[in-house]
């Protein structure tokens, strides 16, 4: 192991250009962390949003980009037990994927299992983390319930459409297009909404006249109304992201007295490394085999090296891809 590293920093604020490959020290795990090869980094909209200055890092990360990745045990710090180098693992990390070596919180990572490659595994932790929490742990989706996705083709959505019917439940999802929808149906949604050629409310209320148990909602603004009235008594609404805005004109929130609904909202990399590590548990005794057995296969829309990180950022901001967009991260 060298004493530097191939990296991808943001050079300043502004669009997918300033994104550069540099060269940086190999980071030296803490007591309680891990040093890992990176093979593979999953690109996320947080790191878009982070290099356009609209997400600020907390204090305590890595300023560079990266959420989440895949590779080997290259070191552990003093305090960690339970894992060995050479090991391979995936993991969330506090940044700093978008480099040849990564730390991460030995509680964060996960083993990956014999049958999956990295640049799958490099594509499970941040949406698994995100959609089991919210969904499973804080929603409480039960089998035979019904679950509405907005976003469906998207990572988050590929994931939850995918965990969800194989834990046993319905679910529906609203896409951009015809070809996202049939994308999301053949990965096993119940019914998908083309939101560009009908009002997705409407034709839900359609299929679905009693209403929805949870909603997985990526959008907010002009959303809010509809998925407040489209949810059954004693629904749960879990509010992850605010790509249509964070206002919405005129809201009536009777229903959520009247239904009885509870109404959630999270962000997970502020969660602290306690909350993140009970989330990973949870992943790693129900998601991981799932992995294993094919029950959940993150879908995987285009890799680029880790030196194109700027033409994987130009495709995650266009919302042409349809599931995860990951970095092969090349060793010499």
């Amino acid at each position: 192991m060298t004493d530097t590293m191939l990296a991808v920093e943001i050079r300043e604020s502004g669009t997918p250009d300033v994104l550069t490959p540099t060269h940086r020290p190999v980071p030296t795990p803490g007591a309680h962390e891990i040093l890992i090869r990176v093979n593979a980094a999953g690109v996320n909209r947080p790191d878009c949003l982070q290099r356009a200055g609209l997400y600020a890092a907390p204090p305590d990360a890595s300023d560079l980009p990266g959420l989440e990745v895949a590779g080997t045990v290259a070191a552990i710090g003093d305090r960690v037990s339970g894992w060995s180098v050479g090991q391979r693992v995936c993991a969330l990390t506090h940044g700093g994927g978008y480099a040849q070596y990564c730390v991460a919180d030995a509680g964060h990572c996960l083993a990956t299992p014999d049958n999956v490659d990295d640049v799958i595994a490099a594509a499970i932790p941040e949406t698994a983390f995100t959609v089991y929490s919210n969904v499973f742990l804080r929603a409480g989706l039960r089998p035979g319930e019904t679950l509405l996705v907005h976003g469906g083709s998207s990572g988050i959505g590929t994931t939850a459409i995918q965990i969800a019917r194989t834990l046993g439940s319905e679910v529906v999802i609203t896409a951009g297009s015809d070809e996202k929808c049939a994308f999301c149906l053949d990965l096993g949604a119940n019914h998908a909404i083309n939101y560009k050629t009908t009002h997705w409310f409407d034709e839900l209320a359609k299929t679905h006249p009693e209403g929805v148990d949870v909603i997985l909602d990526m959008v907010a603004g002009s959303y809010l109304q509809p998925n407040i009235n489209s949810l059954k008594p004693d629904g749960r609404y879990a509010l992850i992201a605010l790509l249509g805005g964070a206002v919405a004109e005129q809201l009536n929130v009777a229903n959520i007295l009247r239904k009885r609904l509870t109404f959630f909202g999270t962000t997970l990399r502020p969660q602290s490394v306690a909350a993140k590590r009970d989330i990973a548990r949870h992943i790693s005794d129900t998601v991981m085999p799932l992995v294993a057995t094919g029950g959940f296969v993150p879908m995987i829309y285009e890799r680029f090296a880790l030196e194109d990180a700027k033409r994987a950022h130009e495709l995650m901001e266009s919302g042409a891809h349809m599931g995860k967009i990951v970095l092969d991260v090349a060793h010499d």
